[in-house]
C-alpha cells in the first residue's frame, strides 16, 4: 500500500497531516504535482503543466490497495473503479455507490458557469475540517 497524493491544489496542512500518517503508519506517501509547486517529500514526482497530467500519473502510479488523496472527483471515479480507497482534503471519504452523484454535481455546476452563472469558491479551511481529514485518513490507513 501507498498513499498517492494530488498535490497541485491540495492545502499545505493536508500535506503535512498525510506525510506524518505516512511515517506514522509505515505507508510510503507519493506526492504528484505540477513543476510550478514545490514540496519536500521523498517521493515527489514533478509533472509538466499540460491539463490532467497529474491526474494521468497518478494514475499510472496506482494499484489496488492504495490511497488517495484528491478534490477531482472525476480522478477518484477512476481510481475507485482501480480498487484505490479516495478521500478529499476535508476527510470526505469517496464512496464508490455515491461517486456517480458528485461527477454529475460537477457537471451541472460546469453547465451553469458556462452559461455564465456563478458558483461560490472554497471557503477558508478550518482546524475542523484538519480533525476530519486526519482522522479519515488515519482510518483508511489502519484498514491494510
Amino acid at each position: 500500500m501507498k498513499l498517492l497524493i494530488d498535490a497541485d491544489a491540495c492545502p499545505r496542512e493536508v500535506l503535512r497531516i498525510s506525510l506524518e500518517l505516512g511515517r506514522r503508519y509505515q505507508v510510503p506517501v507519493w506526492t504528484v504535482a505540477s513543476f510550478n509547486h514545490v514540496i519536500e517529500s521523498d517521493h515527489h514526482v514533478v509533472v509538466g503543466g499540460s491539463s490532467q497530467e497529474t491526474d494521468i500519473k497518478v494514475m499510472n502510479l496506482s494499484e489496488s490497495g492504495d490511497v488517495a488523496v484528491t478534490q477531482d472527483f472525476g480522478l477518484a471515479a477512476m481510481l475507485i473503479g482501480k480498487g484505490v480507497r479516495c478521500l478529499g482534503p476535508s476527510g470526505r471519504v469517496y464512496a464508490p455507490e455515491r461517486i456517480d452523484l458528485l461527477l454529475e454535481e460537477r457537471e451541472l455546476k460546469a453547465r451553469f458557469r458556462r452559461g455564465g452563472g456563478r458558483t461560490k469558491g472554497p471557503k477558508r479551511r478550518t482546524a475542523e475540517e484538519d480533525r476530519r481529514f486526519a482522522d479519515s485518513l488515519e482510518a483508511l490507513l489502519q484498514r491494510r
